[in-house]
């Protein structure tokens, strides 16, 4: 008895096994990857009426916003205008997070624009951990209705495809093998991951032969902009946080970068290359609430709560995002490339450690102390955020190719950017490439507000698999410019309307692209939505 038991009970562990090990989910449209785009793909779905499978490979949905913390670098008009309806609802609910749950003094509650940490590139930083909040609020309705599932700890391994549709994704998770079903797939990974897969034709790094004005003078497919492991920090005056000395921080306290034009020095100084200009440019550093500085403070860049917002003893000195010049992770590719990542983390925690113990201060000591890792709004111990920030991806080849003639404003003779009549979005951000993996310093030109062509949402040949998020058909400068916060989410939206209105109308994005009533009914169906297609 005994033992039949036992074989009983065996034999369903082992079913109970082999059904962890591989299970198959269908859906309307699979969605790969939850962050700005695929999060932003998904509200369009479900809003159209669609089932939806959304696919994550950390436990945090949200990508730039969220999992790897990146305050949202807009323009400056996001206020009224240039942003679709649905990321305006977004920031209004981050807002009115601070609003509901966090003791605002009267200047910050009464403020037309409430920004928490009053940092100096957006309009409104935040804590990554509020706008996971908002972010899963906004989806809640569709996941409790199982309008949408989510599968958390997912990463994409294998494509089937047949002739110019893809057929399944399967996905590696804790539980084993998951096989995704759909009738049309969106990549929305922050690396482009299903275009190898699936053998799409795509572009990476500086591609060569684009005639651009500020083209690479190095096009390769691994010379792409450097990625940033960000990490969140809190001042606490008089306490003392410093972190064991990283491993590699001997490399990195002395690592001087090597490109052209010249890094000024160190990696580790106050002293980096002006974006712009390329000249040396001098910083300062000092976390301590209302400090005055001789010189642009770096910790007020990035700040996602300024003390002076919050009722005292809400927050002790603030807390400040480094996502700087110092911790751009230069040395190679981290995609597929566990070596890379783990530099990239060194990096960070050797930039960290360098802040509390000998980063010059201006009353003449060295270093921070007080500096406390603040895991705690990244969702992690360390205080680094769950991924590193991919600033390039996989770009498809598409339809059509947006190149800095389109957007530049040096290089066009025009002054204002290229009108596509096939928009669907706008945009505007500087065409800004960080320091590259294959030696360029910065290129930062100036851009026009610019609209996003559908052409560039369209893969040259497969039919069901759309772009959704910094993978449509740009060049490596222009994606500079189409990589932000509001951008990623347009063009996920649109993505994700386009997948909606082929569903029910029984055609295909190309289908769409190519038929001029067709084409015209998708752009009111965004219109409608709240999508703005050209500037005011």
């Amino acid at each position: 008895m005994i033992r039949r038991d036992f074989l009983r009970t065996a034999t369903l562990g082992a079913l109970s096994a082999y059904a962890l090990r591989r299970s198959e989910w269908q859906a309307d449209i699979a969605i790969i990857g939850g962050g700005v785009g695929g999060c932003a793909a998904a509200l369009a779905a479900l809003e159209a009426g669609c089932t939806v499978v959304m696919t994550e490979p950390t436990d945090w949905i949200g990508g730039q916003l969220t999992q790897q913390g990146v305050p949202p670098d807009e323009h400056q008009w996001i206020e009224s205008h240039g942003a679709t309806r649905t990321y305006r609802i977004f920031r209004q609910l981050w807002r009115a997070h601070y609003h509901t749950h966090y003791p605002l003094v009267p200047a910050a509650a009464e403020a037309e624009y409430l920004n928490p940490g009053a940092c100096l590139v957006s309009r409104l930083c935040a804590e990554p951990a509020a706008a996971l909040i908002v972010l899963e609020s906004m989806l809640a309705r569709y996941t409790m209705s199982d309008q949408l599932r989510i599968l958390y700890h997912a990463s994409p391994t294998a494509v089937e495809v047949e002739g110019d549709r893809v057929l399944t994704v399967q996905l590696q998770t804790p539980r084993g093998l998951v096989v995704l079903k759909a009738p049309m797939f969106l990549d929305a990974t922050e690396e482009g991951a299903l275009l190898p897969l699936a053998d799409v034709e795509h572009v990476s790094g500086a591609e060569p032969d684009t005639g651009e004005l500020h083209a690479s003078p190095n096009p390769s497919p691994g010379n792409r902009q450097s990625a940033t492991w960000c990490f969140a920090i809190e001042y606490r005056e008089g306490e003392d946080h410093t972190i064991t000395r990283p491993d590699d921080y001997a490399f990195w306290a002395s690592y001087v970068p090597s490109l052209s034009p010249p890094w000024p020095g160190k990696l580790f100084s106050l002293t980096y290359t002006h974006p712009i200009t390329l000249a040396p440019r001098q910083a300062s550093f000092d976390p301590r609430p209302e400090a005055k500085t001789a010189h642009f403070n770096l910790w007020n860049y990035r700040r996602l709560i300024s003390p002076a917002n919050f009722a005292p003893g809400r927050f002790s000195g603030g807390i400040s995002l480094v996502n700087w010049p110092q911790n751009d992770y230069m040395e190679g590719n981290l995609v597929g490339s566990r070596a890379h990542q783990e530099g990239a983390r060194q990096l960070s925690l050797s930039l960290l450690y360098w802040l509390q113990t000998a980063v010059p201060r201006e009353d003449g000591g060295t270093g921070w102390p007080g500096l406390r890792p603040c895991g705690e709004v990244l969702g992690t111990a360390d205080g680094l955020a769950k991924a590193p920030y991919l600033r390039e991806t996989h770009r498809i080849k598409a339809r059509f190719t947006v190149k800095e003639d389109h957007v530049g404003r040096e290089a066009r003779s025009e002054p204002v950017a290229a009108r596509f009549e096939d928009s669907v979005g706008i945009g505007h951000y500087r065409i800004d490439l960080h320091p590259s993996t294959g030696g360029d310093n910065y290129i930062d030109v100036d851009s026009l507000p610019f609209e996003i062509p559908l052409g560039a949402l369209i893969p040259e040949r497969v039919q069901n698999l759309l772009p959704a998020c910094k993978n449509i058909g740009t060049t490596h400068i222009t994606n500079g410019c189409y990589r932000l916060h509001p951008v990623e989410w347009n063009i996920g939206e649109s993505a994700g309307m386009l997948a909606a209105f082929c569903h029910h109308n029984g055609t295909s994005p190309h289908a769409v692209y190519d038929t001029p009533r067709l084409l015209s009914g998708y752009q009111a169906w965004l219109q409608r939505h709240g999508v703005e297609l050209w500037w005011p």
